[in-house]
């Protein structure tokens, strides 16, 4: 027994040893000197068990007792608010200009203003502040939806850019941020959210600097480097302060240090920030198959506005799960969702949607589906005057042989492309010598069948001349001149010749475009980059 005891006191004076032994790498007093003055250091302390290593780094190394009170001790606790969370990551050099003052006192005499943006924050900021700590970048970021958006995932630019991080139709493709008819990914908080952390560290990778990479991602790459080489070539500053610029990115950086300000010291500023606990506010939940919007809401328990603020893509009454798998909901509501989805044993979607086989008009479309002509135009936001283009996909009812789920490649892909509906006007002309439905429709850019029909002749029938032939042609309402009589040169004594075409009826017909070349609704042409990216 007394060897035992012996036995193990011997080990923990060893242990002590090991612990308290100086290493002459650990910055303490003894090994500056010796490194300093080139005398022989003492040899480290041998290794121990205790010597431990963490995710493969270098071996943990004794330190001094005093050394230990010199440095830095890790909070035991997590921060208590989502704010002190974001303070405690703040990684960016300030900005102190007269333009910051100016947004400090702009935001701080507007506290209404101010509460509603960090009230509508709430749902967001966890996540965000997450994923920036997950990439190792500044939590200042977290702060950008307030000057993009006032944290509005349904905000919508003049220059058509959309979401909480305002992504251009444009750049939302490039960083894969799926545009279609069923939903717009440039508002989905999880996917605009990483699409934009991906474009702002690759433009912090290319500038360097993160106040250039917030000033590209307003005005853009291009212009921001553009700026850069024309302060270079005359011998001038390439500092974000530096560089000439748009009067939007001039305060655009300002505007996110004033944000910065206030959050860091909102007692200076008098401004009241609102609680955000240091939590998720919502969960991530698998949807078994295409569901109502308005259902899910309900087997959540959800008010449908809140609802729609964690899952602002779907911009249809309808979520295809093919395209969006799953859903945002408040973190409590999650397990009520779960727990109402598996004894619901009713239809989920009463939606699904249809690809016209040919371009067609919204009252023939509708007929088909089994849908009004104003139902189908609502659900679809369809307007007046316009044709449904082949291929066109369409929210209908989920009824007959429509009763299905949305395959991938509809909900991924699907778009709503519209011509303009020419609209008609039946029109007696009068035939000249030698004229036959041939050369009348040559005449008037139409078919031979549709004079011939129009006429309740045959297609080689010539006519006679001075014969009243009927046609339909475009009809275009005139705009009245502004011009007086006597000003617009006309002379009333002699009026120029009849026109050879009278105009009978002045009920316009539509009938369907036969020019295949006319403008898609749901997916316009990349516009010019807005000065934001």
């Amino acid at each position: 027994m007394k060897l035992l005891t012996a036995a193990c006191l011997a080990a923990l004076l060893w242990l002590t040893g090991c612990a308290s032994a100086p290493n002459p790498t650990s910055g303490s007093p003894e090994a500056a000197t010796s490194s300093t003055t080139g005398a022989a250091t003492r040899p480290s302390a041998p290794r121990s068990p205790m010597t431990l290593t963490l995710g493969g780094a270098n071996p943990l190394q004794p330190i001094a007792a005093a050394e230990a009170y010199s440095r830095p001790v890790a909070q035991l606790a997590a921060p208590s608010d989502i704010w002190q969370r974001i303070r405690s990551g703040f990684a960016m050099p300030d900005l102190d200009t007269d333009l910051v003052h100016d947004r400090e006192q702009w935001y701080t005499a507007r506290p209404d203003y101010l509460n509603r943006m960090t009230e509508r924050s709430r749902k967001y900021l966890f996540y965000i502040v997450e994923e920036l700590e997950r990439r190792g970048m500044p939590t200042e970021l977290a702060l950008l939806p307030f000057i993009e958006s006032a944290f509005n995932p349904q905000a919508v630019s003049s220059a058509k850019a959309a979401g909480m991080w305002q992504f251009m139709p444009a750049t939302g493709t490039t960083f894969d941020l799926k545009q279609n008819v069923f939903r717009d990914d440039r508002r989905d908080v999880l996917a605009s959210t990483r699409a934009a952390l991906d474009y702002l560290q690759k433009l912090y990778n290319l500038f360097g600097d993160w106040h250039l990479a917030l000033a590209a991602y307003n005005w853009g790459e291009g212009s921001v480097g553009r700026a850069i080489a024309r302060n270079q070539k005359q011998g001038l500053g390439t500092r974000y302060v530096d560089l000439s610029m748009p009067n939007e990115t001039r305060y655009y950086v300002p505007k996110l240090q004033a944000v910065k300000n206030i959050v860091a010291n909102p007692e200076l500023f008098r401004a009241e920030l609102a609680l955000i606990p240091n939590h998720p506010y919502f969960e991530t939940v698998d949807i078994p198959g295409d569901i109502d919007v308005a259902l899910a809401a309900k087997l959540a328990e959800v008010p449908l506005d809140d609802f729609k603020a964690l899952n602002p893509s779907v911009h249809r009454p309808v979520i295809l799960a093919a395209g969006t798998p799953q859903i945002l909901l408040p973190w409590d509501n999650a397990t009520i969702f779960k727990r109402n989805l598996e004894t619901y044993h009713e239809r989920l979607a009463t939606w699904t949607a249809w690809t016209a086989p040919s371009t067609m008009s919204v009252a023939s479309a509708a007929q088909r589906v089994g849908m009004s002509e104003y139902d189908l135009r609502n659900v679809n936001n369809i307007p007046p005057r316009m044709l449904i283009k082949a291929g066109s996909a369409l929210i209908v009812p989920r009824l007959g042989a429509l009763d299905n789920d949305v395959g991938s490649r509809v909900a991924d892909a699907g778009q709503l492309a519209l011509a303009p509906e020419i609209i008609t006007r039946r029109t007696v002309v009068k035939a000249g010598r030698k004229d036959t439905v041939l050369s009348i429709a040559q005449r008037y850019k139409l078919t031979v069948s549709q004079v011939a029909d129009w006429n309740d002749t045959k297609t080689s029938a010539a006519f006679k001349v001075g014969q009243s032939v009927i046609v339909y042609l475009p009809y275009q309402p005139r705009t009245p001149s502004l011009a007086s009589p006597s000003n617009s040169g006309s002379n009333t004594k002699n009026p120029p010749p009849r026109a050879t075409v009278s105009n009978t009826s002045s009920r316009p017909t539509r009938q369907p475009a036969r020019s295949a070349a006319a403008p898609t609704r749901s997916t316009p042409a990349a516009a010019p980059s807005r000065r934001k990216h």
